[in-house]
């Protein structure tokens, strides 16, 4: 007999709602259920992408998601400071469970705890169970521990102010700050005259954060701007695997259909998620999905493709994190913000030429030669 359920996908995160919606969206005839353990979708994040990150057909259906956009961005060194051309759009948690728990109605459940998934039946924490023809696991978390990693960790308060701010377009990186413990900079999103989200962040040797030491530096950081802050009306916080090395077969270390992060599905030097969960979405939304081998199939092809072309991302990670010392990971950084824009584009959107590469290894490193030699020797041998 057939399952009831035609597609049950299991944790409501960035991934998983986003497959959902667009199943229930593109395939109204498929029986789809998203199970989330709290009582919102998407938890408490803001996504933000470049136009050239995502093909023009998904930002389409994206549209309804996009809380603010831009027309260019900013970034700024102590030696650089440049306006990069090009729309940035960014998603709220609040926006993206609105629009997203609206369409899928009752095919999502809220505060509902699971205790083990396989490819076709979930087991609830209560000892209930749910059958499905196709389980998909979306739930959160790293990539498997044997991936060696650095991290980009962060905290973001969405400041309310006394006054403008006088921010026209989002600072993508201020890098002008202070750089202890790692490559440090702040992330400024210009919501409206007077409400900005603005985030310290730190690409960090670990993940753990201190989260008073980043409240205080922002605190500092809108003093210095002359910002009167009138109320924080919102915090987040993560901490972003930035994989130096790696098996993609230790990342699917079982037969488990899963999707996200737990896949090795984002950009292996920003850590970013998003792009990669638009193209799951896609997809799943036009393939068959009536046996679970066969969706197994398919996304462990797109994450081992993902992953094998991605390895020039994890030898610039091994530049930053290995040969550069921690206070010194800004002059990668700002050397790499000096290249022509479309490459900059292309590199966002994990879409480097065999030029790109070239460029980006030609001259003198911003690094020890000696240690940038013994990263790069693996790979020329």
């Amino acid at each position: 007999m057939r399952a009831a359920i035609d597609v049950l996908i299991v944790g409501g995160g960035l991934a998983g709602s986003l497959a959902a919606w667009r199943l229930a969206t593109a395939r109204p005839a498929l029986n789809v259920l998203l199970l989330e353990r709290g009582s919102t979708l998407g938890g408490n994040h803001t996504w933000s992408f470049h136009d050239t990150d995502i093909p023009a057909a998904s930002r389409q259906w994206l549209e309804p998601l996009i809380a603010a956009r831009w027309p260019a961005h900013e970034v700024r060194f102590s030696g650089t400071a440049r306006v990069l051309s090009g729309g940035y759009a960014s998603i709220t948690s609040d926006r993206f469970h609105a629009v997203i728990s609206a369409a899928l109605g009752d095919c999502v459940r809220f505060n509902c705890d699971v205790a083990s998934v396989s490819n076709d039946i979930v087991t609830l924490a209560d000892g209930d169970t749910i059958r499905a023809a196709v389980v998909i696991d979306a739930r959160g978390g790293g990539v498997a521990t044997s991936i060696p990693c650095g991290w980009q960790t962060f905290l973001g308060q969405e400041l309310i102010l006394e006054g403008d701010h006088g921010v026209r377009l989002p600072i993508l990186m201020d890098a002008t700050v202070p750089q202890d413990g790692g490559f440090r900079f702040v992330y400024v999103l210009p919501w409206t005259s007077r409400r900005l989200l603005v985030e310290d962040t730190l690409y960090a040797d670990a993940p753990a954060i201190d989260a008073d030491d980043r409240r205080n530096r922002i605190a500092k950081y809108a003093i210095e701007r002359g910002w009167t802050v009138k109320q924080v009306s919102r915090e987040e916080h993560g901490a972003l695997p930035i994989p130096l090395s790696g098996d993609i077969e230790d990342v699917w270390s079982d037969d488990t259909i899963r999707i996200g992060v737990r896949s090795g599905l984002f950009h292996p030097t920003t850590g970013y998620s998003l792009a990669d969960a638009v193209a799951t979405a896609l997809l799943l939304s036009e393939m068959p999905l009536d046996h679970p081998i066969d969706v197994l199939l398919a996304l462990k092809d797109l994450a081992f493709q993902r992953w094998s072309a991605r390895g020039f991302f994890r030898l610039l990670n091994r530049m930053l994190f290995i040969a550069a010392a921690p206070e010194s990971r800004v002059n990668v950084l700002e050397q790499f913000y000096r290249r022509p824009e479309p490459l900059i584009a292309r590199f966002y959107a994990a879409q480097l030429s065999g030029l790109d590469r070239w460029r980006l290894l030609a001259g003198r490193p911003p690094v020890p030669l000696g240690k940038a030699l013994a990263q790069l020797r693996p790979v020329l041998s």
